[in-house]
């Protein structure tokens, strides 16, 4: 009852642990069965130990921190991702009759000596002077430093001020730092409180604008909950952005502003010039991952659309969110007073998420929680008995590892380049080669740094730094940063990293003793890539295609992977792929919504079958992306390959169709709920 109930961590435990278990013992049972529940359970003990204040952030007072200051110390503003002070800090600089005396500038490559011109004729006339993003333009810093130091009360007009604002960076001057007034304003966090701040501002005038009122209104307000929605889905993680986007009200600001150019501009509604400048320029312009382009795209268009215009158009399935009928008298008053009837927490509905993302995004601030908590354990040299039993564990452990590695041993790379030559018909063999040798630097690695560690535990070498470090990785179930380095990417924790290595090196020790496997299991290389091009250029090869002219089909089979014996005629069967967002259904026949609680399924084995010129698909299909890990978000390595992105699929849906952004057909439910297939999961 405890585990499916939507407060564990609040309930009741059954029998004598309720009483017997003091909070923080209750906090670690909590951890055992959900959780995803912890960080609200760490929340409610910290309430109980400390009081509410400690997690309660105070308001935003602008006026109070500039009162703290003094000529001599500057205001810095440490910025977080999604909010942008300038604004605030204009409004303030009105406030104070000061707004003709404040000089901006961006610091970046090649502003250094205009940051100093700017500051010190700011010291004799009494200017304000805003230095925004420090952080990017590390070098000029110790300047900074410098010019701060050399600050005098007797040469400094009394109106001066020096505005500072910058992200969280280790270089920033710690002397700086500790003689300024520091600042922070996090932007508001919930559908309801971003509603609120973008409607707080306005009034009945600004609302009944342009030659459009109506129209204006309603696209207005479908503006401000796209600007929260795209916001709000940081929380999901991965699931809602593969990178984490600064979305701030500038943002907002310019869009509001088009939105009210455009309306005087066309006599009809410009649903295509608004969708375009909006998602793809405005918001756009600071999404740097092509899927999420796909998903801005989407998302833009379920807010920016003719059905906006009706009475009562929803904005998620549940009816919760929707565009209000306003009063013509007095619409401001409406719109403030629908925002505060709505729900303090949104569900993951209005962001097109299963309920299960809620638990995912918790999961992860979880273990982030404690990965830190472990590490600043790992990096306690405190002595004793319990420093005793860390390297006993160490040791046991490493030990393990090392019989392991030492039983699988290194890859034979002339016999098996003697077993499987390179040949034209058969791209497999140099994929095989390959896997060898990238195998073969890790399992080196290994080989190298073990037997030394356990040495160095034993006192008969040297602790290095680099050994020492391992051995700290090891303590607390982390991946080794030099195992990392040379290793394909993987969030797994150590045991189970090391489980998953293992049954990596059986399925190309298996290759090499019995020949082609008729099933290929993905999730065992390296570089599936290049696996994936091999295949192509197999079937090209054979019918004397150019390979630029052949495209995979994607078949996904009925029969378990253990029945297959036998390779396809052509292409390649695949295994060990998983869906999160959605599962697959093989009753249906189609992706379907996830069952309670079930974060990750396994698709069915697809066989990839190549085609010429093949034809693309107009209906009933989802393309979803593919990744090596949970994380989604790579890098393009040298190779032009993503170190994360493997291929699309396209996966049978019975769900709406739609016109994607790069004119395929394409499934909108899936794309906003942010399903996607993966070759290796945490665990």
């Amino acid at each position: 009852d405890i585990y499916d109930c939507l407060d564990p961590h609040t309930a009741q435990l059954p029998g004598q642990w309720d009483t017997s278990l003091n909070s923080f013992q209750k906090l670690c049972v909590l951890r055992c069965w959900r959780a995803d529940k912890v960080p609200d359970g760490v929340l409610n003990y910290v309430i109980e130990q400390l009081g509410t204040k400690f997690v309660e952030p105070p308001p935003f007072d602008l006026l109070s921190c500039f009162k703290d200051s003094n000529t001599l110390s500057p205001l810095v503003f440490v910025l977080s991702k999604g909010s942008d002070p300038t604004k605030a800090f204009s409004e303030f600089a009105v406030k104070q009759k000061m707004d003709r005396k404040v000089r901006m500038l961006s610091l970046g490559q090649g502003q250094g000596p205009k940051a100093v011109k700017m500051i010190e004729e700011a010291t004799q006339k009494g200017n304000w002077v805003l230095l925004q993003n420090c952080h990017l333009y590390i070098s000029w810093l110790q300047e900074l430093e410098r010019i701060c130091e050399n600050l005098s009360g007797d040469s400094v007009h009394k109106d001066f001020r020096l505005w500072l604002t910058s992200m969280p960076c280790k270089e920033f001057p710690s002397s700086v730092l500790q003689s300024s007034v520091k600042m922070t304003n996090e932007p508001p966090k919930g559908l309801k409180a971003n509603l609120r701040n973008a409607y707080y501002k306005l009034n009945n005038d600004l609302l009944n604008v342009t030659n459009k009122p109506f129209a204006y209104k309603k696209l207005l307000f479908g503006l401000s909950f796209f600007h929260a929605v795209v916001q709000e889905r940081r929380l999901f993680g991965p699931m809602g952005w593969n990178i984490p986007y600064e979305f701030n009200d500038t943002d907002l600001d310019i869009s509001k502003g088009q939105l009210g150019l455009f309306l005087d501009q066309y006599d009809e509604v410009p649903w295509k010039v608004l969708n375009f400048l909006t998602s793809y320029i405005n918001y756009g312009g600071r999404v740097t991952d092509y899927i999420d382009l796909r998903t801005i795209d989407v998302i833009m268009k379920s807010f920016y659309n003719p059905s906006l215009l009706t009475p009562g158009y929803r904005f998620d399935k549940e009816g919760v969110f929707y565009s209000i009928d306003f009063e013509e008298e007095n619409p401001h008053a409406s719109y403030l007073a629908y925002i505060e009837s709505l729900p303090l927490v949104a569900s993951p509905g209005v962001f097109g998420m299963h309920e299960n993302a809620l638990i995912a995004s918790a999961n992860a601030e979880t273990f982030n929680m404690f990965d830190i908590c472990l590490s600043l354990q790992a990096s306690d040299g405190g002595g004793g008995a319990g420093a005793g039993a860390r390297e006993k564990f160490i040791e046991v452990t490493a030990t393990s590892i090392f019989k392991n590695i030492q039983k699988a041993g290194q890859f034979d790379i002339e016999g098996v380049s003697l077993l499987y030559p390179v040949v034209y018909e058969e791209s497999m063999n140099t994929v095989l080669l390959q896997e060898c040798i990238r195998y073969n630097k890790l399992i080196e690695a290994m080989e190298l740094t073990l037997p030394e560690l356990l040495k160095a535990l034993k006192g008969l070498v040297v602790m290095s730094n680099e050994l020492e470090a391992i051995g700290n990785s090891i303590a607390i179930n982390q991946v080794p940063g030099g195992w990392a380095s040379v290793a394909y990417p993987s969030m797994k924790p150590l045991s189970a990293w090391v489980a998953d290595l293992m049954d990596r090196l059986k399925f190309i020790q298996n290759w090499i003793d019995t020949g082609v496997p008729p099933v290929f299991w993905i999730s065992g290389f390296y570089f599936p890539q290049a696996f994936l091009t091999g295949s192509l250029q197999n079937f090209a090869r054979k019918y004397q295609y150019p390979i630029d002219t052949v495209n995979f089909n994607f078949i996904l089979r009925t029969e378990d992977w253990t029945k297959l014996k036998t390779r396809p005629e052509d292409g390649v069967y695949i295994r060990g792929l998983f869906l999160e967002g959605a599962r697959w259904d093989a009753a249906e026949g189609s992706i379907s919504d996830s069952l309670p609680k079930q974060l990750y399924t396994e698709l069915p084995v697809i066989h990839l079958s190549p085609q010429q010129h093949r034809p693309e698909v107009t209906a009933n299909v989802y393309r979803c992306p593919v990744y090596k890990i949970l994380s989604r978000r790579g890098t393009l390595s040298t190779t032009g390959h993503s170190t994360n992105f493997i291929m699309w699929i396209e996966v049978p849906s019975l769900r709406t169709n739609i016109i994607n952004n790069e004119g395929k057909s394409d499934q909108e439910e899936w794309i906003r709920a942010g399903v996607a297939a993966f070759s290796s999961l945490m665990y």
